[in-house]
């Protein structure tokens, strides 16, 4: 499984990237959103921290819906799903390949988003970095694996960017709410006690990774 796991991502990867555009838009669309709530800003003062935080999170949730759907996009635009589902790989291997690709793919985004939200929202991280980076990767692990789940659902779908985004956003609140409170105190710089944060994020990527793990076949491999 991980093998072929790996094969997906790295294929998913060379055709999005070798046309030089494929994180064009979900970059764009994070920068912009950055660069509109910081107009929000009075002149002289600094965003919240928490509200800056929320921010960044809210680029890359945005961000993420139109990745996912680029990823399933591959195959549905060029009718080679089922191709996809005849190959020498469990289907999970499709669920999970799509994942990693998504990850890679979100946090090459937020390298942009972070320092762009340092600059435009008047941030600078004054708490634990280790604590913030960790934070970091569960959120996105989160994150894609119910992307990777849910694009597939919403791939042959019209409208398929607003319905994603309809049944994504409400299960990652809990997701986001830990993001945004970690991330807070770390721009903040408050001696505060985050780790039932961590906590609950780590408790919702196992939920999250189990459920995917259950459900992709059903999702994926449903008639067309």
């Amino acid at each position: 499984m991980i093998g072929g796991a790996l094969a997906i991502a790295r294929k998913d990867l060379r055709l999005i990237l070798s046309g030089g555009v494929g994180l064009a838009q979900p970059v764009l669309l994070g920068l912009l959103l950055i660069f509109v709530f910081s107009l929000a800003r009075p002149t002289g003062e600094l965003v919240p921290p928490q509200a800056a935080a929320g921010v960044f999170w809210l680029a890359s949730l945005f961000s993420q819906v139109l990745i996912f759907n680029t990823l399933y996009g591959l195959e549905e635009h060029n009718g080679t799903r089922l191709a996809l589902l005849l190959s020498p790989v469990p289907v999970h291997a499709i669920w999970l390949g799509k994942a990693l690709a998504g990850w890679l793919l979100l946090m090459t985004a937020q390298l942009v988003f972070f320092p762009a939200a340092m600059v435009f929202l008047g941030q600078s991280v004054q708490g634990s970095l280790p604590q913030m980076l960790l934070m970091l990767g569960l959120v996105d692990w989160g994150v894609v694996v119910l992307g990777a789940l849910l694009g597939a659902l919403a791939q042959g779908q019209a409208a398929k960017e607003s319905l994603l985004t309809v049944i994504l956003f409400p299960l990652l609140v809990p997701l986001l709410m830990a993001g945004v409170r970690v991330f807070g105190v770390a721009f903040a710089g408050e001696d505060v006690d985050v780790s039932g944060w961590i906590g609950l994020a780590g408790a919702f990527d196992a939920a999250f990774s189990g459920a995917a793990l259950f459900l992709f076949p059903f999702v994926y491999s449903g008639e067309e």
